[in-house]
């Protein structure tokens, strides 16, 4: 992948945005994407928003004529005539608009909080696709959890917000023309005036909005390490240990002293933006009394009546306020391009996902595995985890890899489930890179079962049937896969069986031992019915008779398939048909256990002091 795709220097993002926030071209771009989102999602809610705004508009500017015809009849009633239906009519044409106004309005803020959940609906399918899409190798990168960070804080709603902003304007620029066309029948020279109003608060909004984005990529990390010890003190799995080390207080400050930084930093951002917002609504204030002035020079000049004074006073503020609204649209519609800048930057790395994923089908299996000068660094990581590796799989076998802690087997296991790619180096599938096919029918051929397997608080059957998504979860199967497992007991002693949800968060739910888990992982494996299986440490969680078991009935219960188990434990790997030892990263020697002990190797030395410790804790015992 280009460096560029993966890892985005902050300071370069604000000046990109800046740079892309004087582009009119990039801004109708922003505002296309949007409405074609908003449009998917929800086009009945979209017409029904825009038609309420044109509606809102028209009873604005009829609100102004009604008042004027009022305040006619009523100074025609206040020289002596009679209250007749010229002062009846408006009266209650002014009622009916009035409510009209208020039932519009009561309706959109029902219409807009339906339409803005279906958006978010879909935004988070966007990105949550992007986030079980992208190469693990993400993963690695702070960078990548600052981006995911900073769309899920802001960026997921703005889509809306910019059609909302457009939504707005349409209607502000609606109400400005009808309410404008009444007032300047009463006098042509206070509309300018208006719209000379409003620029003060569009060009200070514009800053504010830069300040805002800064400050919420500066505050990125900040926010997530304070969710991160949020989650320390409130997860059900940290909970125990919290309580064991007495690290409540020793968090809770670590919090606090986090988010009094935030507070901090918080205060300095909102002081600077309401000096801008009051620099800008002075200004327009300022405009305003000029305006309001030049109506009083206008009354005394007697070029308009009592009865139009009136109605231009109410225009005047109705004006003020549809024109303000008209530029906190284009505000909003700028302010929330900055975002979208961010979040368009992050579905690209889907985009270059789907296209890594592209393909023709991988083979159902293979006769010979082999990878060959395998090496691989993680990010940001000068030392490889895995260099020049050579090894070879065939069909049917039990191959073992073992090493110390931090030799690179868990790492090489997922080179070889692709899920990462090798930076130097090829695995094949009977001599054919498995780059040629897609990545997901490469993988849809093996079970991976890692040491730190999920514990999905779904029912117990789930938690095997997750195994094989690709289709409908199968009773039998799943029972056969618990028996294989070895882990049929333990969910047929739970009071709902296999439909008890594995976690005490949900109602009804039951927890297992963690040799209990393990075994329903390593079910999990078997479910997958794949021609290779993978195991890192599958028995780490067992006790020595349950281990035995395990590896005894290895071959009878996999069937046939191709095995690949990854252990630290040498005692455990003996009946294995060949045995890669692994130290710094690349393979040290291989063998089997009996041709290992005769070369007097590593393996024979590890295998020597693991089996004198064992001895030796059996002595004392």
């Amino acid at each position: 992948m280009p460096e560029s795709q993966e890892y985005v220097d902050p300071a370069q993002l604000r000046v990109a945005a800046r740079r892309g926030g004087k582009s009119v071209g990039r801004l109708t771009e922003l505002i296309r994407q949007s409405v074609r989102l908003v449009w998917a999602s929800g086009r009945g809610l979209f017409v029904a928003l825009l038609a309420l705004q044109v509606v809102a508009a028209l009873a604005l500017a009829g609100q102004v004529l009604a008042i004027k015809s009022v305040l006619d009849a009523l100074l025609i009633v206040g020289a002596g005539g009679a209250a007749t239906a010229q002062l009846w009519i408006p009266v209650l044409v002014l009622a009916a608009l009035t409510a009209a106004t208020s039932i519009v309005t009561a309706v959109q803020g029902h219409l807009q909080r339906l339409l803005g959940e279906r958006v978010a609906r879909a935004m988070w399918g966007r990105v949550l696709d992007v986030a079980t899409a992208v190469n693990l190798r993400h993963f690695e990168s702070a960078d990548f959890f600052n981006r995911l960070q900073r769309v899920q804080a802001n960026a997921l709603s703005r889509p809306y917000q910019v059609t909302q902003g457009l939504i707005a304007m349409g209607g502000a620029l609606a109400a400005s023309i009808g309410v404008g066309a009444a007032l300047v029948s009463i006098s042509p020279l206070l509309l300018p005036l208006l719209v000379v109003g409003g620029l003060p608060v569009l060009l200070t909004s514009r800053r504010e909005s830069k300040l805002e984005f800064d400050f919420s990529i500066s505050q990125t990390p900040l926010l997530r390490m304070r969710q991160y010890l949020t989650l320390l003190q409130t997860g059900r799995d940290e909970a125990k240990e919290v309580r064991a080390f007495g690290l409540s207080r020793w968090l809770r400050g670590r919090f606090d002293s986090s988010y009094e930084e935030y507070l901090t930093n918080l205060t300095a951002h909102v002081r600077r933006r309401s000096i801008l917002s009051v620099i800008g609504n002075l200004g327009t204030s300022v405009v305003l009394v000029v305006t309001l002035g030049t109506l009083v020079w206008l009354i005394v000049g007697g070029q308009v009546s009592v009865a139009g004074a009136g109605a231009a006073i109410v225009a005047i503020r109705m004006l003020a306020t549809q024109v303000q609204a008209l530029f906190a649209g284009v505000q909003r519609i700028f302010e929330s391009g900055l975002f979208l800048d961010d979040l368009r930057a992050f579905l690209e790395h889907g985009e270059f996902a789907a296209r890594e994923d592209e393909g023709p089908e991988s083979p159902p299996g293979f006769e010979t595995l082999h990878a060959e000068g395998v090496s691989f660094s993680y990010p940001g990581s000068t030392e490889p985890a895995v260099k020049d590796v050579d090894i070879t799989i065939r069909t049917g076998e039990v191959v073992a890899i073992v090493g110390e802690n931090g030799s690179g087997k868990t790492t090489l296991a997922k080179l070889l489930a692709r899920l990462y790619e090798p930076d130097e180096g090829a695995i094949r599938w009977d001599g054919v890179d498995v780059r040629r096919w897609s990545t997901s029918s490469v993988r849809s051929r093996i079970a991976v079962i890692f040491q730190d397997f999920v514990r999905y608080a779904f029912s117990a059957s789930d938690n095997l049937a997750i195994g094989d998504v690709t289709r409908p979860a199968d009773p039998a199967r799943v029972r056969e896969a618990a028996r294989a497992a070895g882990a049929d007991r333990a969910i047929e002693n739970l009071p709902d069986g296999y439909a008890t949800p594995l976690s005490r968060i949900f109602s009804g739910g039951r927890d297992l031992s963690g040799g209990q888990w393990q075994r329903v992982a390593i079910a999990r494996g078997y479910y997958r019915d794949a021609p290779l299986v993978i195991l890192d440490e599958p028995s780490a969680a067992l006790d020595p008779r349950a281990e035995h078991d395990l590896f005894a009935s290895l071959r009878e219960t996999l069937q046939g398939r191709t095995v690949l188990f990854i252990s630290h434990r040498f005692s455990t790997v003996r009946s294995a048909d060949r045995i890669y030892v692994m130290d710094g990263g690349a393979v040290a020697e291989h063998g089997s256990h009996d041709e290992l002990m005769a070369k007097q190797g590593i393996y024979a030395e590890l295998f020597q002091l693991q089996a004198a410790a064992y001895l030796s804790a059996e002595e004392t015992g």
